[in-house]
């Protein structure tokens, strides 16, 4: 279907015809050159136009694709197919694969010694060959490559024939082919020698040594040196009168066995199961099978060497011809030549000087050959890429590879990919205590634990500490870890001699692009928590129109083993974390690029992650803790990303609650007070109602100091309030009197009357779980005028809500059932499910039990509906309160108890246990209700209320002491 050896061309069903204009051969081209793979559309823009592509580029690929499915006949894309990112072109009949399969047997005859069928198929071969490959196609990289690696096998083939055709005695007919093929390629002495052997038994002695004059002038002329080994020997017995020189056909090489695999790690720990797989797989292989290849990835100082080279040894007796090692320098600035590599790999096996072929294709047939029949085992340590592994993979299943490689070599057909990552916690500390010794370990076993832990369990970076411990015999395990837990000087301290962990990861960034660099410099600012892919972005200020996207940086950092796929969440999103030690080389690194780049970058990032996050929020139920709007710029998050948050919030706000907690840290950083208070608060509707109090208070806490140090009076009483809420929730009274006191004076100061009347009603709160009505009312009427003169009608219905409980508490029915009313007509005026179903709950006391009941079970629903767990337990409670029966209540009081105990709240849950002791005590359960009782004091206790008298009255049985009064 395609020609490539010669101008490249088509058959398009009648006959074969050009493929076009030279941007359309180029792109079909390179689609040739990996077939049956696909090739994303970026590379082919490379390919066509280099560093400077035009604007249309994308849509030009396109438009060749079409013409050249025109011209196949393959309209529906069978041929030439779009596969995600870019075109796939299957694999198919062309005169390359054709020379391929004619030459391989040619070779094949000739090493069994049919020198006539040899000549034959050789010589056949060759005419399938129409010019140089490729030869009207315009030069790139890739078709370069492939056109130079075709003109190797080319040569070889043709080198191989003229030996088949000596050793058939046509040297006569040769000498003229001879004389051309030196005139073309000059500096191939394999074409001289030939020519002189031809000359000398066609009876041309004088011609041969004048031959050999010609090969030594243009050797000292061009190159400086004289000609090679083989070349003088054979003039040498042409002057002593040998009238039959030797064939320059390579004689037999008999294969030594070797043994090149350096010395085993004594001190080997761990990675049981990797090295299982390695074993089995090394010895599960078979001569008629393809070679077992099995390649180790991992990010740098992670033990790939070294877990090679165990294994190596482990099965190296299963491989009788030897093992061979070899350094192919993947992380040098530039790694080795496979040709080069052929060269050491044939010197091993006995082939050396003259013998050793020129060119990487008959380098790589004579190391097939000379394998074929052998087993041995090649470790090649430190491979870049696929491309470099593919001319060393042994012949048959007889031998097999090893391969390691910080990057991911998925361009070798049929390897078994095993990637590696730290050490686990066991692992890590057998490692340390193998290399410092078991008695120092167990003098110090937490500090020790401690080092191994800034070490990230990375092996290199153990092996450094282990043996910066063993050179300093004086020093106790603390003095090291202290040096470790500065992360500023971290890196400086893992270094010993030539060995340390910045070198290594330095060698990780030599086959980076500049801007996968920055890249990871500036994710290393973002902290050691997860990250969402999407956040590479705004970081570099890319959108997905650019031509090389945050993605495929991101695919990048992760084939180089700097940057680690954790998983994907359960909202969809692909989640990305640097292991410590590199996060810190990455800080490290960071402060190259000028501060006020770094800053633009990170408040890009803050401004989409508070967009998102306020999107996100929207779609919670509302919350009465929700905060004002701020003046923090936005700025939109990709589009698919915000549709898919807002599609579950309570999952999105699971999956990011570490990495928005990272990103207030990094606004108090660098000093983004606005950013830093709006992302805190943003997510407090759900901390409050999924419980999350840590959270909570860790982000408030770290914003206040933000807010505090650029004067923001907003964000600190916004940020009071909060904090207040948590320490109601908490049972900490004194100090929540204290923030709500400051936050409503700041409120007032800066003009905010919902704020201010939000912060009165959370002193109401405290007064009211006080039992102190009285003042709890005057303090929600108070809190209700300023919230009515704000215009916020929601807010207004919980708090019209709140003081009909506080007057149900002090017996005022009437008044309570007017205000529990009111406020559930506005609550349904207003479609407010969630505030409906507070007012149903506190209502219910106003009924009879089968009234009553019903309202709660309504409301039960309603919460469960919306993912309320505090509400839900509220709820239960009420309804325990109400239940006559053992079937009804203790399971109800039980359940609440429970989802209290997990939330933190001390105090609500010895609620539980007072009214199940009551009811226990009522139905003639003594030692229940002294067993309940008991827990409720010791909860009591907990929360310093050790002078509340926890008798069992009926009135106690009857009276709430609820937080949440003024929560939604």
């Amino acid at each position: 279907m395609f020609r490539l050896l010669g101008p490249l061309q088509v058959h398009d069903g009648t006959g074969w015809v050009g493929a076009g204009a030279g941007k359309q051969r180029l792109l079909l081209a390179t689609l040739l050159v990996r077939a049956g793979q696909v090739v994303p559309t970026e590379q082919l823009v490379h390919e066509l136009w280099g560093e400077h592509p035009p604007k249309t580029a994308a849509t030009q690929v396109h438009g060749y694709v079409l013409r050249l499915r025109r011209l196949l006949g393959d309209r529906d894309g069978r041929v030439l197919g779009t596969v995600a990112p870019g075109y796939r072109l299957a694999e198919g009949a062309t005169d390359a694969a054709e020379f391929a399969v004619l030459a391989e047997r040619g070779h094949q005859a000739r090493r069994d010694g049919d020198h006539e069928r040899a000549a034959e198929l050789l010589a056949a071969a060759l005419a399938v060959w129409r010019g140089p490959a490729f030869a009207d196609v315009p030069a790139s990289d890739k078709v370069a490559a492939e056109a130079v690696r075709l003109a190797e096998e080319r040569l070889a083939a043709l080198d191989a024939r003229v030996d088949a055709d000596l050793a058939c005695g046509r040297h006569t007919a040769l000498v003229a082919e001879l004389s051309r093929l030196v005139g073309e390629h000059p500096l191939r002495e394999r074409f001289w020698q030939q020519l002189m052997v031809a000359q000398s038994r066609a009876g041309l002695r004088a011609e041969a040594l004048h031959t050999y004059q010609r090969v030594r002038d243009v050797m000292v002329g061009e190159l400086g040196v004289e000609p090679g080994a083989a070349l003088r020997d054979l003039h040498r017995r042409i002057l002593d009168g040998d009238q039959e020189p030797a064939d320059p056909v390579r004689p037999a090489v008999v294969v030594p066995r070797i043994c090149q695999l350096p010395a085993d790690i004594p001190d080997f720990t761990g990675r049981r199961d990797q090295l299982g797989t390695l074993t089995t797989l090394l010895a599960d292989r078979s001569p008629d099978a393809p070679p077992v290849v099995a390649v180790l990835s991992g990010g740098p100082g992670i033990g790939k060497s070294t877990l090679a080279l165990h294994a190596a040894r482990a099965v190296a007796d299963g491989f009788p011809d030897g093992q061979l090692y070899l350094d192919l320098a993947g992380t040098a600035p530039r790694p080795r030549d496979p040709a080069v590599l052929l060269a050491e790999v044939l010197h091993a096996l006995g082939v050396t000087g003259a013998a050793v072929p020129d060119g990487l294709g008959a380098r790589a047939a004579l190391y097939r050959s000379l394998l074929a029949d052998h087993g041995m085992l090649l470790v090649l340590d430190d491979a870049a890429t696929a491309e470099q592994v593919r001319w060393l993979v042994p012949p048959t299943g007889a031998s097999a590879a090893i391969v390691t490689s910080r990057g991911v070599l998925t361009g070798l057909p049929g390897a078994r990919h095993l990637e590696l990552d730290v050490l686990g916690i066991a692992e890590a500390g057998e490692l340390f205590t193998h290399i410092v010794g078991a008695e120092r370990v167990a003098r110090e076993p937490e500090h020790a634990a401690a080092i191994v832990r800034a070490c990230g369990h990375l092996p290199l970076a153990i092996r450094i500490a282990g043996g910066k411990l063993l050179g300093r015999p004086g020093w106790s395990l603390r003095v090291l870890r202290e040096r470790l837990e500065d992360e500023s000087r971290r890196l400086s301290e893992l270094r010993l001699g030539d060995l340390g962990v910045r070198a290594s990861f330095d060698l990780s960034l030599h086959h980076l692009a500049p801007d996968d660099v920055r890249a990871l410099r500036l994710l290393g600012t973002l902290g050691p928590q997860t990250v969402p892919g999407w956040v590479l972005g705004p970081l570099l200020d890319r959108g997905g129109t650019d031509e090389r996207t945050a993605d495929d940086q991101l695919d990048a950092l992760v084939d180089a083993n700097l940057l680690r796929v954790v998983g994907t969440d359960d909202n969809g999103e692909v989640r990305y974390r640097l292991h410590d030690l590199v996060r810190a080389y990455a800080v490290e690194g960071a402060e190259s690029i000028p501060s006020g780049e770094r800053r633009a970058a990170l408040a890009r990032l803050l401004a989409t992650w508070l967009d998102l996050a306020t999107r996100v929020a929207d779609a919670l139920p509302p919350s009465l803790f929700r905060p004002p709007p701020g003046t923090a710029p936005r700025r939109c998050a990709p589009a698919d990303v915000v549709r898919r948050a807002v599609a579950d919030p309570v999952c999105w706000f699971d999956a990011e609650r570490a990495a928005l907690l990272g990103a207030v840290s990094v606004a108090a950083e660098w000093g983004l007070a606005g950013p830093a208070w709006e992302l805190a608060t943003v997510a407090v509707a759900y901390y409050d109602h999924h419980s999350r109090y840590e959270d909570w208070r860790r982000g408030h806490e770290v914003a206040l100091t933000a807010v505090r140090a650029g004067d923001d009076r907003l964000g600190e009483a916004v940020l009071l309030r909060g904090l207040a809420q948590v320490d109601i929730y908490r049972d900490l009274f004194e100090p929540a009197t204290a923030n709500l006191t400051r936050s409503v004076a700041l409120f007032r100061e800066v003009g905010d009357k919902l704020g201010e009347g939000l912060a009165t009603a959370g002193l109401g709160t405290i007064h009211r779980v006080l039992d102190e009505h009285g003042p709890a009312l005057a303090r929600a009427t108070e809190a209700l005028e300023l919230v009515a003169a704000s215009g916020d009608r929601n807010t207004e219905a919980q708090l019209m809500c709140a003081i009909g409980a506080m007057h149900l508490a002090r017996g005022d029915l009437d008044p309570a059932a007017s205000w529990f009313t009111e406020a559930l007509d506005l609550c349904r005026a207003l479609g407010d499910r969630h505030r409906e179903a507070v007012v149903l709950r506190e209502m219910s006391d106003l009924f009879d039990q089968e009234e009553a009941l019903a309202r709660l079970a309504r409301a039960l629903d309603i919460f469960t509906e919306l993912a309320d767990d505090r509400c839900v337990a509220y709820t239960l409670v009420k309804s325990g309160e109400i239940h006559a029966d053992r079937a009804g209540a203790v399971p109800a009081l039980e359940r609440a108890a429970g989802i209290f105990r997990r939330n933190g709240s001390r105090l609500d849950e010895a609620r539980c246990w007072e009214l199940l002791a009551g009811f226990e005590s009522r139905h003639g359960n003594a030692a229940g209700a002294r067993r309940h009782l008991d827990q409720a004091r010791t909860l009591w206790q907990s929360v310093g209320a050790t002078g509340r008298d926890v008798s069992l009255t009926a009135d106690q049985a009857t009276t709430s002491h609820w937080k949440d009064a003024f929560s939604l």
